[in-house]
């Protein structure tokens, strides 16, 4: 039988305890890939973590935020001394903000900015030597369709992905030639645990808390975190420099191709509450996920 082609390739992680980091930790695993998983939740990831070595799979797993960038630094090179370094790294630690701009508090614009784009840099910028080094690998960074449109109530976390968008395809032609591989990713609706541990600073029209805003998020949503990391998976085989995630993504991705300008128009029929009514709510939850 031939060899996976992830068979001892180090594989790193961010986000890992639940999601699509999750998900791409068992698919990794399943494929004879080392692991080097981390999270802030710690206790969801050492659960993790042993599971994946209760199936055989070798596992480092590391309690890590992101947004700081001597801790990611210092875990690049904890994964270099322990394995060499890294072949695939997966930046997809992320967090989710609703509300208008001009409600969202900039200390919360700056919060998510830290984790969802300087997050993606961090990881970037703490791994690339690691696969140049090599000639090889692929550095996946994780965006969205919200980093192909903008829509209301979502600026800030739009500003970011759109951010990483811009970074991640910068990236990608300066290192053509070089056998490092830079995918940027388009997940639309995912089944995950971000809509639930948003902070909401803003409640949509016709939403009477956060959780009503996390129900009408699940009520839409069609692809499972597993549908999304094996898409993930196949994007890294083929070397994919774009990778869409479910149908909806490639619905957003023609419109604003397709409609640059006037797909504002139906955005705004789909996601305009904010614009049309919203209200802020004190004591909405504000509770932070990074998967």
């Amino acid at each position: 039988m031939a060899q996976d082609a992830f068979t001892g390739k180090v594989a790193v992680v961010t986000g890992a305890a639940s999601g699509i980091g999750q998900a791409l930790a068992r698919d990794f695993a399943r494929r004879g890939a080392k692991l080097a998983i981390s999270d802030v939740n710690l206790d969801r990831l050492n659960a993790l973590a042993a599971e994946l070595r209760q199936a055989g799979a070798t596992v480092m797993a590391d309690r890590l935020d992101v947004a700081d960038r001597d801790a990611l630094f210092a875990y690049a090179d904890k994964v270099a001394a322990e394995w060499g370094g890294a072949d695939i790294v997966i930046n997809n630690a992320g967090v989710a903000l609703v509300g208008s701009i001009a409600s969202l508090p900039v200390e919360q614009i700056e919060w998510l900015m830290g984790i969802n784009f300087w997050g993606v840099v961090h990881g970037t910028k703490a791994f690339l030597p690691q696969l140049a080094a090599k000639r090889a690998g692929s550095i996946v960074n994780v965006s969205s369709v919200f980093g192909l449109i903008g829509v209301p109530g979502q600026g800030a976390y739009c500003a970011a992905k759109f951010a990483v968008r811009g970074f991640t395809e910068t990236l990608r032609q300066e290192m053509h030639g070089t056998g490092v591989h830079i995918a940027c990713v388009h997940p639309g609706g995912i089944k995950t645990n971000i809509a639930n541990a948003a902070r909401v600073i803003e409640l949509p029209a016709g939403a009477d808390s956060a959780e009503a805003v996390a129900r009408r998020f699940e009520e839409v949503v069609r692809t499972t975190p597993e549908q999304a990391a094996a898409t993930i998976i196949r994007g890294i085989e083929k070397r994919a420099p774009r990778i869409l995630i479910g149908a909806d993504a490639h619905v957003i991705s023609g419109l604003a191709r397709l409609l640059p300008v006037a797909y504002a128009t139906l955005v705004r029929k789909a996601f305009g509450g904010l614009a049309r009514g919203a209200k802020n709510k004190n004591n909405a939850n504000t509770a932070a996920a990074r998967s």
